[in-house]
């Protein structure tokens, strides 16, 4: 009788790159649970879990729909303090709160919130038409009453526009504003 070898504990345990392909697969087995069982927000699953807010859903959870344009001054129709707001649909089967607070379940029809976007604040003005009238009628301020500016357009009028070089000056201002963001 004698010497039979006895099984050790490190022959039935692989070691090497299979073992580490096991524990890497049991740790993703454990994350991926714990990600099941918390929910994307890390909130317990449960019942009573605050909902999120429509507003801060992530990018790729929502659609928005592209502003209306203005056709003469080329921005978004409602802008006002420099913001125009445009509907957001979140995808279908998303749950949160939407701007009344609401919480909804969306089916992807439904405007959850509305995103601002930046935008310029113009006046409404013709880009063509001050232009036209600096040109044409500048020395008698009828550019400066027609943006607005009365004051100035009657001291132009009373100095036949500054002797000339206040009419080419704002021509030459008015010319190089952006379309509609005049002065």
């Amino acid at each position: 009788m004698g010497d039979a070898p006895v099984p050790s504990m490190a022959a039935s345990r692989p070691s090497g790159p299979v073992a580490s392909e096991t524990a890497a697969a049991r740790l993703l087995a454990v994350l991926w649970v714990v990600s099941v069982t918390t929910g994307p927000w890390g909130a317990a699953a449960g019942g009573g879990e605050e909902s999120l807010k429509c507003e801060d859903l992530r990018v790729g959870q929502y659609i928005c729909k592209d502003p209306k344009i203005n056709d003469a001054t080329q921005e978004p129709v409602n802008c006002t303090n420099y913001t125009a707001h445009v509907p957001c649909f979140p995808a279908p089967n998303i749950t949160c709160k939407d701007s009344g607070g609401n919480e909804t379940h969306f089916t992807g029809n439904e405007i959850g919130f509305l995103k601002p976007i930046s935008c310029r604040n113009v006046n409404g003005y013709s880009y063509k038409v001050a232009v036209a009238l600096s040109l044409f009628l500048g020395w008698l301020g009828a550019d400066r009453f027609y943006l607005g500016y009365p004051a100035l357009g009657l001291l132009k009028f009373c100095t036949v526009g500054f002797c000339g070089i206040g009419s080419l000056i704002d021509f030459i201002l008015i010319s190089m504003q952006p379309h509609c963001q005049l002065l």
